[in-house]
């Protein structure tokens, strides 16, 4: 009998909030996280917002002794690590140290490192190969420190696929269940709040030029002219359930029931794009039809064009506004690896409480896109999500979760 995978732990970081209780409190009452940048002087750049995680005190959450050898994302992905193992009951000592696995996403949070290296060289000389070292070493750090900490030495590894990247590790600790691993850590932190990282953004043509918080990330709107790039995301404790029946798990949020991954075909090829393949693989994976879902939780670009391609795959898959679809990212921003994560924490919590939040700051969706966009909290009887993600350079990914 194939394994079932669910999740037990929940562990946020995100711009509107530390915590997975105080972030869905925010999101259902549409509080956002956006606004101008600090981190770094963006006055000069085309794009000047963004979601920023504030409050965030690293002597509250990380041993003094690490602190000197992580930054601010590892910090982050840690606290958010420390909160799921503690959500979920799990005490690591109680497991066998390789029954327990990392997997993790990365895509930007190796930049800002990358960013403190290349001033490093500019101001004593380094060797330039130093920043590249750095910025690859980045992508295993986070997964390294959480599998140190909690001493966890199973299966572990980095994906990077960008956005999509916070699927691909929950498809791969369910695989990793599936093996007979009792205990996978996975989800992602991320974020590029710095120069090198914002050059890189603004690079793609993607990025919202508006200078108000309220106007620059309106996906499915009418006015929709690009995304806001964000900071934070979740971290996940996923369980055999059979297991995490065995110990008492104190909540399961839900069942990673289906997962599926494509890759976009080459531009000018004439096909689709893979964003509905992935849906439609995830639904059969699962075992469900289109019907079977109750709500969506969209990748919403914020980019027309790419609005229109995903609204498309929607209305192909679901029918015209067949089913509530919502995109609380508006309230953070993209959070790059740890953008999708943060979305299947937000899905869990949907289930739970049976309520969608908001897709804040759009009133309305455009109507060429026939969506049941949720703009306010929606109480509503859900059993089962579907979580979409695309990454840039063509990586889709799709999650079905459903309610324990």
């Amino acid at each position: 009998m194939t394994a079932t995978a669910v999740v037990t732990g929940l562990g946020v970081v995100a711009p509107n909030g530390l915590g997975a209780e105080e972030y869905w409190t925010a999101t259902l009452a549409g509080r956002s996280g956006l606004g101008p940048v600090t981190r770094f002087e963006a006055d000069q750049y085309p794009g000047r917002i963004a979601g920023e995680v504030t409050g965030f005190v690293p002597e509250d959450h990380i041993p003094s002794r690490l602190l000197p050898q992580t930054d601010h994302m590892t910090r982050l992905a840690l606290a958010a690590a420390d909160w799921a193992v503690k959500d979920a009951a799990v005490d690591p000592s109680e497991f066998d140290e390789y029954g327990m696995g990392v997997v993790t996403a990365a895509s930007g949070g190796g930049v800002e490192y990358g960013q403190r290296e290349l001033q490093e060289l500019w101001s004593k000389g380094k060797e330039y190969v130093s920043a590249y070292q750095s910025f690859a070493w980045f992508y295993a750090v986070n997964t390294g420190q959480i599998s140190i900490r909690h001493k966890m030495r199973g299966p572990s590894g980095v994906l990077v696929t960008e956005q999509a990247g916070g699927l691909d590790t929950l498809g791969h600790a369910r695989r990793h269940i599936r093996r007979d691993i009792p205990l996978v850590v996975s989800g992602g932190v991320d974020g590029a709040l710095c120069p090198w990282g914002w050059v890189a953004q603004i690079s793609t043509g993607r990025l919202s030029a508006a200078d108000d918080p309220d106007r620059a990330y309106l996906p499915f709107s009418a006015d929709a002219a690009g995304y806001v790039p964000g900071e934070g995301g979740a971290i996940l404790v996923v369980e055999d359930a059979e297991a995490a029946r065995a110990r008492g798990a104190a909540q399961v949020y839900g069942e990673i029931a289906g997962y599926a991954a494509t890759f976009d075909p080459r531009p000018g090829s004439g096909r689709p794009p893979g964003l509905r393949r992935a849906a439609a693989q995830a639904l059969a994976d699962a075992g469900l039809t289109p019907g079977d879902v109750d709500v969506v939780f969209a990748d919403a670009a914020g980019v027309p064009e790419l609005d229109r391609a995903e609204a498309a795959a929607l209305v192909s898959l679901f029918g015209p506004s067949g089913v509530p679809v919502t995109a609380p990212k508006t309230m953070t921003g993209r959070l790059f690896g740890g953008g999708a994560a943060l979305d299947v924490a937000t899905a869990l919590l949907a289930l739970r409480d049976g309520v969608i939040p908001p897709t804040s700051n759009v009133a309305t969706p455009a109507a060429e896109h026939a969506l049941d966009l949720v703009t306010a909290a929606r109480e509503a009887p859900l059993t089962t999500a579907l979580v979409l993600a695309r990454g840039y350079g063509g990586f889709n990914a799709a999650v079905v979760l459903r309610r324990a």
